[in-house]
C-alpha cells in the first residue's frame, strides 16, 4: 500500500518510478471474480436494494424487462445478472460481449468478470483473447483508456499470464507520475471533472484489488477534489423527461449534454462510495441523496443502482462554505447562495464563466468592470482592486478575490491602520483577502517593487 509517509517520498526528488524500483510489488489481485467494483459490501448493499425492492432497483429491472435501449448494453445486462442471478441477462450480456462489434474495452471487461461463473471454458478463452487483443491494440494514453486497461487487466489476472504486470505497473509507477503528479507540481489541474468518472473506476479497482490509494500520492488536491467536483455545476437544475439533472461545467455555449450529467452525478456517488467518512464525502452525499435527481435513464439508472448508497447518511450542504479557492492551480469557483437561483463564477483550466438568470456567460478578464457581490464575497477586476472600501457584515467576514493579476506576482496590499503587507497572487492571478466583521476601512493595492 501507498502509505502517508511513502506519499512524502514520492513527491520528493525520488518520484514514483525510483520508490516503486526499491519497493517489491505483486500487481496480481488474489480475489476471486468479480473483482470489478463490487466488492464484498457493495454487493451485500446491491442484493439488499433487490430484495426490498427499492425504487433504484424497481426502475432497473423494469427497464430491463421492458427491453430498454441500452447505450451501455453489457454493462447494464452484466449488473443485472450480478445482482438479480438471471440467467438471460447474464447471457444477453455474454452474446453482446462476443459479437463483432462490441469493442468498448471497460465493458467487455466488466463482462467477463462479473458473468465469469455463467462463461464457459470456450467463451472465457475468446473473450480473454479479444480483451487482449483490443488492449495491444490501444495507444490511447487519456485517462478513460487508461481506466479501462487497469480494468481489463484486473479481470484477466490468472487467466493472461503476466497481463497485471505488464500492464499496471507502467500506470502505476511511471503514467501517474506523468500525467497527474508532475502537472500538479507545475500548477496545472491535471483531470478534468468530465473524467471524474473513470478516475473514480480506476482508483476502486486498484484499491480493492491491490491496496494502493493513489490519492495518497497527492492527498491535498485529492481531498479537495469532492467539494470542487460539487462547485462546478451550474446552480440551477435541468429538467428532463426521466428526472431532473445537475449541469456540469460546459466549455461552449449549447444544450446541456444530458450524458455528461449522468457520469457527472456516478462521478460524485463513486467518490462517496470510496470515502464515506470524509466530512467533505458527507456534504457530497447530502447533495446527492435529493430523491428529484435519480437517475431514471437507460444510461443512468446501471449507475445509480451501482454507486448510490441510500443509507448513507449526509450532510446539508448548504452548510459548505460557497467557495472554492485552490492556490496551487488558480481554480476558483464562487456561488451567491446555495439556492437554484444563485450567481455562479467558475475561473479554471483556461475558462472564465458567468451562471446568471439561467444562462452561461462565457468571459474574459476585462468583461468584469465593477465589483461583484455574491453572497458575502465579492469579485474585484484587477483594474477596480487597486483602491476600494471594505463594509463587513456584522456576523461574518468579508472576503474578497481580485481576479486579473499577474501569475505568483508580488503585491503590497495597505489597509487603513495596518501596516503595509505584501501578498502573492496565485497561479491563476487571483489574490484573495479576507476582513474581519463589523470592519469598515480602504484599501489599497499596487504591485511590489523590490528596493
Amino acid at each position: 500500500m501507498i502509505t502517508r509517509r511513502g506519499a512524502v517520498y514520492l513527491l520528493s526528488g525520488g518520484g514514483l518510478a525510483a520508490w516503486a524500483q526499491q519497493q517489491a510489488r505483486n500487481y496480481k489481485t488474489e480475489l476471486e471474480h468479480p473483482r470489478l467494483l463490487l466488492p464484498s459490501r457493495r454487493l451485500r448493499l446491491i442484493t439488499r436494494e433487490r430484495e426490498r425492492e427499492s425504487m433504484r432497483w424497481t426502475q432497473f429491472n423494469s427497464l430491463i424487462a421492458g427491453k430498454a435501449q441500452w447505450p451501455e448494453y453489457g454493462f447494464a445486462h452484466a449488473l443485472h445478472f450480478v445482482a438479480s442471478g438471471s440467467e438471460e441477462s447474464g447471457r444477453k450480456a455474454i452474446d453482446w460481449a462476443l459479437a463483432a462489434g462490441a469493442t468498448d474495452l471497460r465493458q467487455l471487461a466488466l463482462v467477463y468478470d462479473w458473468c465469469y461463473a455463467q462463461l464457459a471454458e470456450t467463451q472465457r478463452k475468446t473473450l480473454a483473447a479479444k480483451i487482449v487483443k483490443i488492449m495491444e491494440a490501444s495507444t490511447a494514453n487519456d485517462l478513460n483508456a487508461v481506466r479501462s486497461r487497469v480494468l481489463a487487466a484486473v479481470a484477466l489476472t490468472h487467466e493472461v499470464d503476466g497481463i497485471a504486470e505488464k500492464v499496471i505497473t507502467p500506470i502505476v509507477t511511471t503514467w501517474w507520475k506523468q500525467h497527474v503528479l508532475d502537472p500538479l507540481a507545475k500548477g496545472q489541474a491535471p483531470i478534468d471533472p468530465k473524467d471524474h468518472l473513470a478516475l473514480m473506476e480506476m482508483l476502486h479497482v486498484l484499491r480493492d484489488n491491490l491496496d494502493i490509494d493513489l490519492r495518497e500520492t497527492a492527498a491535498k488536491h485529492f481531498t479537495t477534489l469532492p467539494i470542487y467536483h460539487l462547485l462546478a455545476h451550474y446552480p440551477a437544475p435541468f429538467p428532463a423527461a426521466e428526472n431532473e439533472y445537475r449541469i456540469p461545467l460546459m466549455k461552449s455555449h449549447g444544450e446541456p449534454d444530458l450524458a455528461e450529467a449522468v457520469r457527472s452525478r456516478a462521478a460524485a456517488l463513486a467518490m462517496v462510495a470510496f470515502d464515506t467518512n470524509s466530512q467533505d464525502m458527507q456534504f457530497l452525499q447530502g447533495w446527492l441523496i435529493q430523491d428529484r435527481y435519480i437517475m431514471r435513464s437507460p444510461y443512468g439508472i446501471p449507475y445509480e443502482f451501482l454507486w448510490a448508497n441510500p443509507y448513507q447518511p449526509g450532510l446539508s450542504f448548504h452548510y459548505l462554505p460557497n467557495v472554492f479557492h485552490d492556490p496551487a492551480t488558480g481554480r476558483l469557483i464562487i456561488r451567491s447562495t446555495w439556492e437554484d437561483d444563485a450567481v455562479w463564477y467558475f475561473q479554471a483550466m483556461g475558462v472564465m464563466q458567468m451562471f446568471r438568470n439561467g444562462q452561461v456567460i462565457n468571459m474574459k478578464q476585462d468583461a468584469i468592470r465593477e465589483p461583484m457581490n455574491l453572497g458575502n464575497t465579492t469579485l474585484l477586476p484587477a483594474a477596480l482592486g487597486t483602491k476600494f472600501q471594505v463594509a463587513s457584515p456584522e456576523k461574518q467576514p468579508s472576503r474578497y478575490y481580485i481576479v486579473g493579476l499577474k501569475p505568483n506576482g508580488k503585491y503590497d496590499v495597505e489597509v487603513d491602520d495596518e501596516e503595509l503587507k505584501e501578498h502573492t497572487a496565485d497561479r491563476g492571478g487571483v489574490l484573495e483577502l479576507v476582513f474581519p466583521p463589523q470592519r469598515v476601512t480602504g484599501v489599497r493595492l499596487h504591485e511590489y517593487v523590490p528596493s
